[in-house]
């Protein structure tokens, strides 16, 4: 298993930030509109974790893996056939893949595929 996308929301993004780049040496970009707005940093062996603001007003803070998958839908399938709930159905961003988001044991999980 591998995380392709690390989503951390925070009402408090740029002290996140600096306690990572602090601690693991990495540097966070700008905000990027195809993460949500998230400033984003490379994960070691690949991927990002980005952190971001709170969407709207209900969102509440979380930390949510991306696992890579090679057929979304299939990964969609099997999450919903072993009891999780779905939250966001896959979803394309242009030039970053597509993801999708499913409830299971009190956690979000989210799949990503290139």
């Amino acid at each position: 298993m591998k995380i392709q996308y690390l989503e951390i929301v925070t009402r408090e993004v740029d002290a996140v930030c600096a306690a990572y780049a602090a601690a693991h040496k990495v540097q966070f970009g700008e905000a990027d509109a195809g993460h949500g707005n998230a400033r984003t940093a490379p994960l070691a062996g690949g991927g990002l974790v980005g952190v971001r603001a709170p969407l709207r007003e209900t969102e509440e803070p979380v930390v949510r893996p991306y696992w890579l998958v090679d057929d979304i839908d299939a990964a969609v399938a099997a999450a919903v056939q072993a009891g999780g709930q779905l939250a966001l159905p896959p979803m394309e961003i242009p030039g970053h893949g597509t993801f999708a988001i499913y409830l299971q044991g009190g956690n979000d999980h989210g799949l990503w595929q290139l």
